[in-house]
C-alpha cells in the first residue's frame, strides 16, 4: 500500500528494470518508480498472476509497463531481458538487482548442495549476470540499485548461505561502484532489517518467525512500502553524491 507515499516526478522519462519485481520489496520499489515518473519492466521467474498485479498498479498511474518472465541465474536470459525492456520501453537508466533466494536451516551442516548453488547463483550470480548486461545501455546519470541484507553485516546462524551472498553483494556494489565511476554511473545498495514479504514465512523456521522484528529498536518487522523511498532516492538525483552506499532500513537493528 504505497496510498501515504508523495510522488514528486523524480524519475520522469526514466525506465527502470527491477528483478524479482513481482512481490515484496520489488513491487513496491516497481510502484513507487512509476508514481515518480518512470515506465517498469520487472523481472519474475513463475509467478504471472502477481506480475500482472503489478502491471495494473503501473499502468493505473499512466506508466508503461512490461513483465519479463526470466531466470536470474543464466546469464543468457538477462541479457535478452535488457535488450527486450531498452527495445520495448525505449530506454534504460536504472537496473535494480532484487531477485532472492532464501531458505532457513537449524543446522548448518545440512544445507543440501543444490541449496548452497541455487542461494548463491540466485544472489549473487544474478546480480554479476544483470549488470553485466545492463551496463552498455546505462549512461551519465544512471544508477544501478543492488538489495542487500543486515544480515550481510551481522551474518544469521539460521541462514548462513544467505548472510553469505548478502555480504558479498555489499562488496560488489562497492566494486562496481568503484569500477564506473567514472562513467559517471552510481552504484548503491539498499540493506533491508527485517521486512515482511511473501518471502518470509515460507523460508524461515517458525522459532524465526515467531519473533520476527522483534530484534529492532523499532520492536516491529518493517513493511515493503517503507523501503521504497530509499530506492528512490538512489534512482534520482537526489542521491547524486551517493555512489558504494550501504543505506541500512533496519528499523534500527542490531539493538544494543
Amino acid at each position: 500500500d504505497m496510498s501515504n507515499y508523495k510522488p514528486a516526478g523524480k524519475l520522469t522519462g526514466k525506465v527502470a528494470l527491477i528483478t524479482g519485481g513481482d512481490s515484496g520489496i520489488g513491487r513496491a520499489v516497481a510502484l513507487a518508480y512509476a508514481m515518480e515518473g518512470a515506465d517498469v519492466a520487472i523481472l519474475y521467474q513463475t509467478n504471472a498472476e502477481d506480475a500482472a498485479v503489478v502491471g495494473k498498479a503501473v499502468e493505473a498511474q499512466g506508466r508503461k509497463f512490461l513483465a519479463i518472465q526470466a531466470d536470474v541465474r543464466s546469464a543468457t536470459e538477462c541479457r535478452e531481458a535488457v535488450r527486450r525492456t531498452h527495445a520495448e520501453l525505449g530506454g534504460f537508466n536504472i537496473l535494480v538487482n532484487n531477485a532472492a533466494y532464501q531458505k532457513g536451516y537449524e543446522h548448518f551442516e545440512t544445507i543440501p548442495e543444490e541449496n548452497i548453488h541455487r542461494t548463491f547463483d540466485t544472489n549473487i550470480k544474478g546480480y554479476i549476470f544483470m549488470a553485466q548486461a545492463a551496463i552498455p545501455f546505462l549512461k551519465e546519470g544512471d544508477a544501478i540499485i543492488n538489495t542487500g541484507s543486515i544480515a550481510g553485516l551481522v551474518g544469521n546462524k539460521h541462514q548462513v548461505d544467505y548472510a553469505a551472498t548478502k555480504g558479498a553483494i555489499h562488496t560488489f556494489t562497492k566494486s562496481l561502484a568503484a569500477y564506473l565511476a567514472e562513467k559517471k554511473i552510481r552504484v548503491n545498495a539498499v540493506l533491508p532489517g527485517p521486512i515482511w514479504t511473501p518471502l518470509i514465512p515460507g523460508t524461515m523456521l517458525k522459532e524465526d518467525l515467531a519473533k520476527f522484528g522483534d530484534e529492532t529498536m523499532l520492536g516491529r518487522p518493517g513493511q515493503p512500502e517503507e523501503l521504497a523511498p530509499a530506492y528512490v532516492y538512489f534512482a534520482s538525483q537526489d542521491g547524486s553524491y551517493s555512489t558504494g552506499s550501504l543505506l541500512e532500513v533496519t528499523g534500527g537493528m542490531p539493538k544494543g
